[in-house]
């Protein structure tokens, strides 16, 4: 109960306070654990031009506008999820993406759906994260605080306050490209590592007539 009161209160008006607080944390759904080793903080209507909540609730994004501990899965590039928690009062919008982890339970179940890869790769990334979870949009709207919910957010141990680095998000071009609100643990493996945006060209368009 005084974990799910910290989310419910304390953080739910700062999503970089959250950010940092979820570092060492276990998130938990479909027989496999993570501890979070790197996360990413993303802020709310008109503040943040990188996050999605940026330019309003829509049917999309609704979970970022709802109350904090609550599931933002999003699909991109037409092939992987990502996992988001949001972390503000229902209705104003913000939240945390889960960027990376380290598998503490469940690895070999984590291995069958991440074939190939290193127990140090299972969830280094946001789209490998979610794979390893296996989270789909149907975990969407989940309340991770919920004792009854099958995907769960769970307190660890925290992290000394000077092995908590950060620097830009992973991505984010524009004018929110050099925002300092993605931090992990300094020195843990499966931190993944910084990629700046790059910029995408849209394919020439051939004419029918």
């Amino acid at each position: 109960m005084a974990w799910r009161r910290i989310w419910r209160g304390c953080w739910a008006g700062d999503p970089v306070t959250a950010a940092k607080a979820l570092l060492g944390c276990f998130f938990s759904a479909n027989g496999v654990t993570l501890r979070l080793v790197e996360v990413e903080a993303y802020a709310g209507i008109g503040e943040d031009p990188g996050s999605h909540a940026h330019r309003g609730q829509t049917a999309r994004n609704s979970s970022v506008f709802g109350k904090p501990g609550t599931l933002y899965v999003y699909f991109t590039y037409g092939m992987h999820f990502c996992a988001n928690v949001a972390c503000r009062p229902a209705g104003v919008g913000s939240a945390v993406l889960f960027r990376g982890g380290e598998v503490v339970d469940g690895v070999e179940i984590a291995r069958d759906r991440r074939l190939g890869a290193t127990d140090r790769e299972l969830a280094r990334g946001p789209a490998r994260l979610a794979k390893c979870l296996d989270l789909t949009r149907d975990a969407d709207g989940v309340d991770l605080l919920d004792p009854q919910s099958s995907v769960r957010l769970l307190a660890g141990k925290s992290v000394p306050p000077k092995r908590v680095l950060s620097g830009p998000r992973t991505g984010v071009a524009g004018e929110g490209a050099g925002t300092p609100w993605r931090f992990w643990i300094d020195g843990d493996p499966a931190v993944s590592p910084y990629r700046p945006a790059v910029k995408r060209s849209r394919p020439a368009q051939t004419s029918t007539a």
